[in-house]
């Protein structure tokens, strides 16, 4: 059952906007996590997402059952790789990195996860992943040796988005990556939000209040912020209920 699929329609369909805070095992320590999930917890975030380039499923684990411990709001893996998956999460982006013509995170990796997706009780929401060149080469481009589609092929990045939609995917993800120079334009973002018919995330380089509303404003049915609060969780202070 899509519980939570089927909240972030619910919730659309009410004109609510979603916000994740996206937790890096690489970067976070499960012991020092109390604090900051008191401040997530006063805040209008929604969801958390879990996920790095770089940390294997001992690590994941380790820290998602830790989050869990602070929080009721639904944690939903946001993988690098397919080591990440831990069934103590509430569900997986099933992430198709549909920008790049790597075969790997196209299809390759994702046979390689049913082993342990087979009797999983996770949320599996097939999701497009759509890199977008943001001025500096991101951890993303590295690991999976593809280049993100520049901003000014706007016209080729709608076709993507769309061409997810009718590939299934249930959700489509414009990434600017993890410490961008800029978030993805907000012409693209309210240019592929016409053409879908399924919600939209936008994540990577918004770091203000004021550009999260923007980026709202622009299309985005959920945001995703990680550095913002990586640099200073006093950003929370700036987004509470």
């Amino acid at each position: 059952m899509k519980i939570i699929y089927n909240n972030i329609l619910s919730s659309i369909s009410n004109g609510e906007k979603l916000l994740a805070v996206l937790i890096d095992p690489d970067k976070t320590k499960p012991e020092g996590l109390s604090g900051f999930m008191q401040k997530l917890n006063q805040s209008i975030a929604t969801h958390i997402f879990v996920g790095g380039s770089a940390v294997d499923d001992e690590s994941t684990e380790i820290l998602v059952v830790e989050i869990k411990k602070h929080t009721t709001l639904p944690v939903v893996l946001f993988p690098g790789d397919i080591t990440q998956i831990t069934n103590k999460a509430d569900a997986l982006l099933f992430l198709s990195l549909i920008s790049g013509t790597n075969p790997s995170y196209l299809i390759s990796k994702h046979i390689k996860a049913v082993s342990k997706l087979r009797y999983s009780k996770l949320e599996v929401i097939p999701t497009g992943y759509i890199l977008i060149e943001n001025g500096r080469q991101t951890s993303v481009e590295k690991v999976t040796n593809t280049k993100p589609l520049p901003i000014e092929n706007v016209q080729q990045i709608i076709d993507t988005a769309k061409a997810g939609e009718l590939l299934g995917k249930q959700l489509i993800y414009l990434e600017a990556g993890s410490g961008a120079l800029h978030y993805v334009p907000l012409e693209i973002i309210s240019l592929v939000k016409q053409e879908l018919n399924i919600p939209l995330i936008v994540g990577g380089g918004i770091r203000t209040k004021k550009q999260l509303e923007d980026v709202y404003n622009s299309g985005a049915d959920l945001i995703v912020i990680g550095t913002a609060f990586e640099e200073d969780d006093s950003f929370f202070d700036e987004i509470k209920k």
